[in-house]
């Protein structure tokens, strides 16, 4: 359900993106996505069983894939609505709040730049352990270009989830939609994955995840391409060969776009070897190696970051300036 004229919507995305900036990641009142993220705890504790069939473990993730974001969903939805009806200004307070709790701009530029700061600062061993904080390769052996490229590959990555996707779903039905993808989201991030204990039970979880990223993980991609455009240095144009080259290649139906983008603009190569669990993991190629990566390129990446949040800000506000 739509509460705002696509005018109105647009202009509190852009207020939301500027809240973003100046805030970040609230602490205090307790962050929406942490309170997701002990719902889908709890609820996980109580119907996963290691004895279980394949089968019944996907269904029971299945009741997990959609119990919770429907209710993150219809949670938000009566907040909106009783801030709408105490006063229309509250109402518009509100959804520009928890829009913002939605996207994560400022907190995604923190946590890479402290992994740049102590990149340059030659501070090997911290540079390893901010990055074990973003990634979920293992990060003890690395060197400054392994801990510089798996940063860089975070922030393009989650340029879709953390500020393109959730506006995307802002646009169909506010706050409420916005929420219900940022939960889809966060159950991808802590059962999505393909190893004995999630396999069958995070299915349902990760395939959702897939869906609602298709279209904004594409729109991503040249999102990226035309903040490119403003930034010296960069290659628009390889950013697109880049795409339409390797991002086939990747084994995200949509990680693969805006990585191969970044890479492209940027002239270095991402992707290769990881290290998972003690096991190497040679992952899709994306973009060409016609120099080294180096920690300023963790610096450039954030300016792309930034550059999609603007074009986006901007794109709301003339939505509201010609539709007002």
């Amino acid at each position: 359900m739509i509460f705002y004229s696509l005018s109105e919507m647009g202009l509190m995305i852009a207020a939301a993106i500027v809240v973003d900036w100046l805030i970040g990641d609230p602490r205090w009142p307790v962050h929406p996505v942490i309170r997701i993220g002990r719902g889908i705890r709890w609820l996980e504790q109580r119907l996963y069983r290691a004895e279980d069939s394949w089968s019944v473990k996907r269904r029971k993730g299945l009741v997990l894939a959609v119990t919770i974001p429907l209710a993150a969903a219809v949670f938000m939805w009566v907040l909106v609505i009783v801030a709408q009806w105490i006063h229309p200004w509250l109402g518009y307070a509100a959804t520009v709040w928890f829009l913002s709790t939605t996207i994560a701009v400022k907190g995604l530029k923190d946590a890479a730049m402290l992994v740049y700061s102590a990149l340059a600062e030659g501070r090997i061993d911290a540079a390893r352990e901010y990055t074990g904080r973003i990634v979920g390769r293992e990060t003890a052996t690395m060197d400054e270009r392994e801990a510089s490229r798996a940063t860089i590959e975070t922030v393009a990555e989650n340029t879709v989830d953390a500020l393109v996707s959730p506006l995307c779903w802002a646009c169909i039905g506010g706050a409420p939609f916005a929420m219900l993808y940022r939960a889809v989201n966060t159950l991808d991030s802590m059962v999505g994955y393909r190893n004995e204990r999630y396999e069958d039970f995070g299915k349902a979880s990760a395939r959702l995840d897939d869906a609602l990223n298709y279209v904004p993980a594409r729109l991503t991609g040249w999102l990226l391409l035309l903040a490119g455009v403003t930034m010296r240095r960069l290659s628009p144009r390889r950013g697109r060969r880049a795409v339409q080259a390797h991002a086939a290649d990747h084994p995200s139906p949509n990680s693969g776009i805006p990585e191969a983008a970044v890479a492209g603009l940027l002239g270095i190569e991402l992707g290769g070897r990881n290290m998972y669990f003690g096991k190497p993991s040679e992952r899709a190629r994306m973009g060409w190696p016609l120099r080294p990566i180096v920690p300023e390129d963790i610096r450039r990446s954030i300016n792309l970051l930034y550059g999609v949040s603007v074009i986006i800000l901007l794109g709301g506000v003339g939505i509201w300036w010609v539709s007002a």
